[in-house]
């Protein structure tokens, strides 16, 4: 069985989202993860000064606009220690140190398991989006995500062990899943007024779709408590968050990857202050086996990668974390049903079809320029 794979993480010119020209990412440029680049000469200027990293098993690239180099370092190294944390202590379901991975194992018990504050808030947001997109959008996929070993594959490993799971097996998966037969109670939840959480024997939480979401969002709140820091634009794979200022005040320029070309952009989003920006693909994580391509989106009505008549889908709203889900949701309903939900959040979208037509909400068009 002849298998290929590819990652948005292992390519860093392959990210979904690409800021170009002015938008101060350093794209095209090689920087070693870990490594940062100076202002280019401008001395304590207000920067830029460019970070590469790894994180949440993707590139991150941060620009950051502030008076002097050390207060740029210092955010940076919040940012990344913040991200780490993230996955170490919440989100994570393979971490057993991680709030999801416990809740995970509380399965089937009588006695729930009692969330905290944040994380009963985005579960009540993720049960909204469920609802909303028509089961499109689910977070207990986790059943059938371990059946496909996306994470294995994501990061390069097991590959030549790679073969789509059965029918049977996938159906056996999507009986533990379905946001439908999870409860939030009220009653007997912690002190601190998170939620308790019930979920049915062998029901699993993934997070994954609205992961780089939650850390736009943490990142913006860290930002908020910084005010030595007038700009900043945040890259976590296919999520992007603008803020503030440049220091000339020109605003923020952001390519959308061509999902047939993804050394390319199909145009530009021309944006000023802060803005969240996710992007959903077949291209961003995929295997191929036998000359089948199995990408990392999961239909929750199949169990299986989702067929769509989309190649690529960005989202653009001010909220992090719908702006995860939203993009994986309209990339599985298409653009009907899809820029129909995007309204319901006051959300702009714009999709690539298979076919390679471009199709906009009407506030996208007023910030994107096709190149």
């Amino acid at each position: 069985m002849k298998h290929f794979f590819r990652t948005l993480s292992s390519v860093l010119t392959a990210a979904a989202l690409l800021c170009c020209g002015c938008a101060d990412m350093g794209a095209g440029k090689a920087v070693q993860p870990g490594a940062q680049e100076g202002n280019g000469g401008h001395g304590d200027s207000a920067g830029p000064w460019r970070y590469t990293d790894t994180a949440m098993g993707t590139v991150v690239q941060m620009t950051v606009y502030t008076e002097r180099q050390e207060e740029a370092e210092t955010f940076s190294g919040q940012t990344m220690e913040l991200l780490a944390g993230l996955e170490r202590e919440e989100i994570s379901w393979r971490l057993d140190t991680s709030e999801v991975c416990r809740a995970n194992e509380s399965a089937g018990s009588a006695q729930g398991f009692p969330l905290s504050v944040e994380l009963s808030a985005l579960l009540s947001d993720c049960l909204e989006l469920w609802e909303r997109s028509e089961g499109a959008f689910d977070v207990t996929l986790g059943a059938v995500t371990r059946l496909w070993n996306i994470d294995q594959w994501a990061a390069g490993e097991a590959l030549e062990d790679f073969s789509p799971p059965s029918e049977e097996l996938l159906a056996r998966a999507l009986e533990h899943c379905g946001s439908g037969r999870l409860r939030l109670a009220e009653e007997g939840a912690a002190g601190d007024g998170g939620l308790r959480l019930y979920m049915p024997e062998g029901m699993g939480l993934d997070l994954g779709a609205v992961g780089k979401g939650l850390a736009m969002e943490k990142a913006l709140a860290l930002l908020a408590d910084r005010p030595d820091v007038t700009g900043a634009v945040i890259s976590l794979g296919g999520s992007i968050l603008t803020y503030g200022s440049k220091t000339e005040g020109a605003p923020w320029r952001v390519g959308i990857v061509d999902p047939f070309d993804t050394s390319d952009s199909i145009g530009i989003l021309t944006l000023e202050g802060q803005w969240c920006i996710s992007t959903s693909g077949d291209y961003e994580r995929y295997v191929e086996a036998d000359g089948v391509r199995y990408h990392h989106i999961l239909d929750p009505e199949t169990g299986a990668p989702a067929v769509s008549d989309v190649r690529g889908v960005t989202i653009l709203m001010k909220d992090g974390l719908l702006c995860d889900g939203l993009s994986t949701a309209c990339y599985i309903l298409g653009p009907e049903k899809g820029m129909d939900l995007a309204g319901q959040y006051g959300a702009e979208a714009l999709f690539v079809m298979a076919d390679g037509e471009i199709v906009m909400s009407e506030g996208m068009e007023q910030c994107f320029t096709e190149q």
